[in-house]
């Protein structure tokens, strides 16, 4: 099947988790935080390390959250932070999301975020988290457009890094540019009311500049990416080195800025 094909890119290196803990509704899942209400039951698709998945579970105090990713290693981390918070109505457990285990119309709300430009099959994804939300519910998905990333000043090997990164992102079966397309694989989906919007994260201060530099120049050479980029024959391993270098020097550089652009939806299920 399709979604099969699909490995996910980056792994679960240190260097990438510290990216996700650093996640929270707030800064992730904006979009979606004016439609919730305190009763409502939410099915969080590839939580990762469960920050935004507590931050949900916060909003909807008479309500249930359910966090769900591939690895039950990830998953441990999750229950320690939401433990760690107190919270009492909030579980974690693995699955597919393209095959959910759980009957028609069972949350109010299905989100996913930076999910969708890693699989084999976006559209039955989205299909499936359709399938489980209730009439009336939302359909929330939020991915990042790589192509659409804008950084100062230029350097030569951070082109490369985009550009290494997106053949990558392919060769796993993903799409990396998922951003602008999440509402045109929402209709093939068979989504009708689709609100679309976008948002960035901007890295900017010296110490988000040390932080985002350096958990990039960190995974480039360390990471699951790391290994699949040498294996696959996309880079060696001085080319890796010579683009962390490159991400070090972005870093360093007192006039650095960088900008994620991010393409979100909101699906009303009809």
């Amino acid at each position: 099947m399709a979604h099969e094909t699909a490995v996910y890119t980056h792994g679960f290196h240190e260097s990438v988790l510290r990216s996700h803990r650093w996640r929270t509704a707030a800064n992730s899942a904006a979009y979606l935080l004016g439609v919730l209400k305190p009763h409502m039951r939410i099915l969080d698709v590839g939580c990762g390390p469960g920050t935004i998945t507590a931050d949900l579970a916060g909003l909807v105090p008479e309500g249930e959250v359910i966090g769900l990713d591939t690895g039950p290693e990830i998953l441990e981390q999750a229950r320690r932070e939401a433990e760690g918070r107190g919270l009492g109505n909030v579980s974690f457990t693995t699955g597919d999301v393209h095959a959910l285990d759980y009957p028609d119309a069972s949350f109010c709300v299905v989100h996913a975020h930076q999910v969708l430009q890693h699989v084999g099959d976006p559209v039955g994804a989205l299909r499936e988290m359709r399938r489980v939300t209730k009439p009336g519910g939302i359909v929330a998905v939020r991915d990042s457009d790589f192509a659409g990333f804008v950084w100062y000043p230029q350097i030569p090997a951070m082109d490369d890094w985009l550009d290494l990164y997106r053949r990558v992102a392919r060769a796993n079966g993903g799409e990396p540019d998922a951003g602008r397309r999440l509402h045109v694989w929402a209709r093939e989906a068979g989504f009708t009311d689709i609100t679309s919007s976008s948002s960035t994260w901007c890295y900017a201060t010296p110490q988000e500049r040390e932080w985002w530099g350096g958990l990039w120049a960190e995974r480039t050479v360390q990471s699951s990416y790391a290994d699949r980029a040498v294996e696959s024959g996309h880079a060696t391993r001085d080319e890796l080195r010579r683009i962390a270098d490159g991400w070090r020097e972005w870093a360093a550089s007192e006039d650095a800025w960088f900008s994620v652009l991010h393409g979100e939806i909101l699906c009303r299920v009809t």
